[in-house]
């Protein structure tokens, strides 16, 4: 079982990127999504993550209305598109998966993790 993201980089204030959660040895069918990051010095935070079930989605109210979650279920990946991005969106991003059937927001949730990728705002 395992996830991996992908799609980081470096960007201009008010950009956008497109983050991937690849899943292989396992079917995304029956999981949410979560997208998590954190920032040097910081605790790793819930960003946005999007049910297995019926697309039912969650935002940090500061990404509201700036970031979009999103599941593509025939190629077993997840998106997290960012736009309007800021410096303080500066961080490594990470998908997770919580246990089959579940829809959890708080990152204690999660049991499958994948390797993060690294978003820098910066001019």
């Amino acid at each position: 079982v395992q996830l991996q993201a992908s799609g980081g980089g470096l960007v201009q204030p008010g950009g956008s990127l497109r983050l991937s959660c690849a899943a292989s040895g396992f079917s995304l069918d029956y999981y949410a999504i979560g997208w998590f990051r954190q920032a040097p010095g910081k605790e790793r935070e819930g960003v946005s993550c999007i049910s297995a079930v019926d697309d039912s989605t969650y935002y940090a109210d500061s990404v509201k209305g700036r970031f979009t979650v999103s599941r593509d279920n025939v190629k077993n990946t997840a998106y997290l598109q960012m736009s309007s991005l800021r410096p303080e969106d500066t961080a490594v991003y990470y998908c997770a998966a919580p246990p089959p059937n579940t829809f959890v927001v708080s990152k204690d949730g999660y049991t499958f993790w994948g390797q993060g990728t690294q978003v820098t705002v910066s001019s």
